[in-house]
């Protein structure tokens, strides 16, 4: 049986997620069930697709979330550019929240490929 948070991903992608909550806080409340909704679903999705992977039986299943986790980043990914786009996130902060998205991607995919050759 896996365990969430004995994976390195995994405490990153919660960690990925706070940032996410802390940084919508400031956003304008007009986008309250928009933007900020949909930022927030997506940095959860990374996780819990996971940690719901992590539940799984099979190595194959596992995989196929990771995958879902993936898209989920490449979504948040898109959202925060928007967020910076649109003047809601001060360019120094989506530096790091778009390097913090790319090392999450770039250790699913290495996950999902060890999964994938066992």
């Amino acid at each position: 049986m896996r365990v969430f948070w004995k994976l390195d991903v995994g405490v990153r992608a919660h960690a990925l997620t706070l940032e996410a909550y802390g940084e919508t806080r400031t956003f304008p409340e007009d986008e309250r069930f928009g933007l900020t909704a949909q930022i927030r679903r997506a940095a959860y999705s990374i996780a819990a697709n996971i940690a719901e992977g992590c539940g799984r039986r099979s190595d194959g299943d596992f995989a196929r979330f990771l995958d879902m986790a993936l898209g989920s980043a490449s979504e948040l990914e898109y959202l925060c550019f928007l967020a910076r786009d649109l003047g809601y996130v001060e360019p120094a902060k989506y530096r790091r929240l778009q390097e913090e998205i790319l090392n999450v991607k770039r250790m699913l995919h290495g996950l999902a490929r060890a999964v994938r050759r066992r």
